[in-house]
């Protein structure tokens, strides 16, 4: 089966908003990322398992408000005893499934349930500050957080400082509301799209 992007008519590639005259380095990108596998671990309440044992592409499960990642691979803390793991290796499910005990963890694969927008450049903190009400400014690389974008349920993930790169995700169906909002916001800065 064919996935077909979130995206697919909404995102296209260019120069918006204020660019004019602007260095290309200093302007925000804008990027969808697809193409991963998605899915959702989440300990049941009555498990007392320790987690800790858990290795998934060679990482351990965060703890709260927190990510781990690895080049293929990028875990990130969702809830109370809850994980969203992000894969470029569309097999991990399958490799890994035997660390999982149907009595302890529930895990489903959410792949095509989710929109994952890139955001990178400097400004990057002044564009979720728009639409966001979470004290932006105090989280750093490795920090994740659930919150909402304009309305939109939304998670942030705090890729990298240098250069400042995050990935929001909100669901599928709020996908090109999402995307509006976020490209709507950056208009003031100029942005590229790719």
């Amino acid at each position: 089966m064919t996935q077909i992007s979130p995206l697919n008519f909404v995102h296209k590639v260019g120069k918006f908003g204020d660019h004019e005259g602007k260095n290309k380095n200093d302007l925000l990108k804008v990027s969808e990322v697809n193409g991963l596998l998605i899915f959702q671990i989440a300990q049941y309440k009555n498990s007392s398992f320790d987690i800790s044992k858990i290795k998934l592409d060679g990482l351990s499960l965060p703890s709260s408000l927190n990510s781990t990642s690895n080049l293929n691979t990028r875990i990130l803390w969702f809830g109370p005893n809850c994980w969203l793991v992000f894969s470029s290796d569309l097999d991990l499910i399958e490799k890994e499934k035997n660390q999982f005990s149907e009595t302890v963890f529930a895990i489903t694969d959410i792949s095509h349930s989710r929109t994952i927008i890139e955001l990178e450049g400097s400004l990057v903190n002044e564009v979720l500050k728009k639409g966001c009400p979470l004290d932006i400014s105090s989280l750093k690389a490795g920090d994740c957080a659930n919150s909402v974008y304009n309305g939109v349920t939304i998670t942030i993930d705090f890729i990298s400082e240098n250069p400042k790169k995050v990935r929001i995700l909100g669901l599928r169906s709020f996908g090109e509301s999402l995307h509006h909002s976020i490209t709507d916001a950056c208009l003031e800065f100029g942005y590229k799209a790719i």
